[in-house]
């Protein structure tokens, strides 16, 4: 079974499977209808995207269903997107839809329809390791997806198949062309599909009324610059876009979802050394309890568009701590955590976990310890 988005990639990897030999079918998740978004270019899971998978499944010649998974996408991605908003934090909902939609639900029906596997075109790599199979960074560097599926399980894993891992980009665009087919030249998908136009907080608004509180732009020397329309606005390193002018550069360092206050400073007072993870998925082979005292030394990735940087992991009250060799600014809760085994292209993915708080370099607490105290708000990112 290959899951098929209606973009290039999936289209692709149904075509490379039938090429060689299986008997391929495709299915395509219906996840969310939002009006105008279900036929804006870069959405995927809904109406045009359905029609594409559709013809891609009719010019490769197999079979194609269309799975009505919206009430689950409601209920396991976008409530919990909007609650974490809500809450102050950065949540990444596509790690959610791997993890519950897609490798969970899509993959248990892969399995009861008999498929030997599920094959999705993320750009990550996975090959056999002992009795099971290992995760690895993909081959394209550029498009490496592995930092929304460190939450796969190893059973999961053992099930799926990556066969776009050793490709590029270009060579995927290539083959589809090669294949004759009409999505070769599709655009790029945006992260956040479920959302019009790319304005997030107003799913938030919708399923949340409550949340546009306004509250205090408050700079952490103590000044109140000025009033916001509500904290899911606003993201720990947030530059642009804060509403308020000093003559400084100034970023997002401290939202108290209690007080309805966002707090702004120097972008020293972002840089962060420890990471407290909650939802740990460990994929090493040891298992996590094995961590000796001293920790265990690999490489963390904090956003999917930074490079993997050396760390030491601790356990820490039955999950992990991080430390950041050379520290990290704009890292909010909620956000993943993922660990790898090197900062190379040949890397493996240990796992991960998300984000529940974090710890300043000594510099950036000093700057935010006073006044949060001040102020009866928790120093934490």
């Amino acid at each position: 079974m290959v899951a098929m988005s209606g973009g290039v990639d999936s289209s692709v990897v149904a075509g490379l499977l039938q090429r060689e030999g299986y008997d391929v079918v495709g299915v395509t998740l219906q996840l969310y209808d939002h009006g105008a978004a279900v036929h804006r270019a870069g959405s995927c899971c809904a109406g045009q995207d359905i029609d594409d998978a559709r013809r891609v499944s009719e010019t490769l010649g197999i079979p194609h269903y269309v799975l009505d998974y919206e009430q689950r996408f409601r209920e396991a991605v976008i409530n919990p997107f909007a609650e974490s908003y809500v809450a102050g934090e950065t949540p990444i909902p596509c790690v959610a839809c791997n993890q519950t939609v897609k490798f969970a639900d899509l993959l248990k029906t892969a399995k009861e329809l008999g498929a030997d596997a599920l094959a999705t075109g993320h750009y990550i790599r996975s090959r056999a390791n002992g009795a099971h199979r290992a995760l690895f960074r993909p081959i394209d560097s550029d498009k490496d997806q592995s930092y929304f599926l460190f939450a796969t399980t190893q059973e999961q894993i053992d099930y799926l198949r990556f066969p776009l891992g050793n490709l590029s980009k270009a060579e995927t665009r290539a083959l589809a062309t090669d294949m004759g087919l009409n999505v070769a030249e599709k655009a790029e998908s945006q992260d956040i599909c479920f959302v019009p136009q790319g304005k997030y907080s107003d799913i938030i608004t919708k399923l949340r009324p409550d949340a546009a509180l306004s509250g205090d732009i408050v700079h952490i020397d103590g000044r109140v610059l000025g009033q916001h329309a509500g904290i899911m606005h606003y993201t720990i390193g947030q530059r642009r876009g804060i509403g308020v002018a000093t003559g400084e550069p100034l970023y997002v360092v401290h939202l108290d979802a209690r007080s309805a206050r966002v707090f702004v400073g120097p972008r020293e007072a972002l840089e962060t050394s420890r990471l407290f993870l909650r939802d740990v998925n460990w994929l090493g082979d040891d298992v996590i309890s094995a961590i000796p005292p001293g920790g265990f030394s690999c490489f963390a990735k904090v956003r999917s568009t930074r490079p993997p940087k050396p760390a030491t992991i601790h356990l820490h009250e039955g999950s992990l701590r991080v430390t950041l060799d050379e520290g990290e600014d704009g890292v909010a809760p909620g956000q993943a955590c993922v660990l790898y085994s090197s900062a190379g292209d040949n890397a493996r993915v240990f796992g991960g976990g998300f984000i529940d708080r974090t710890e300043r370099t000594a510099e950036a607490q000093s700057l935010l310890t006073g006044l949060l105290a001040e102020r009866d708000v928790q120093p934490v990112a």
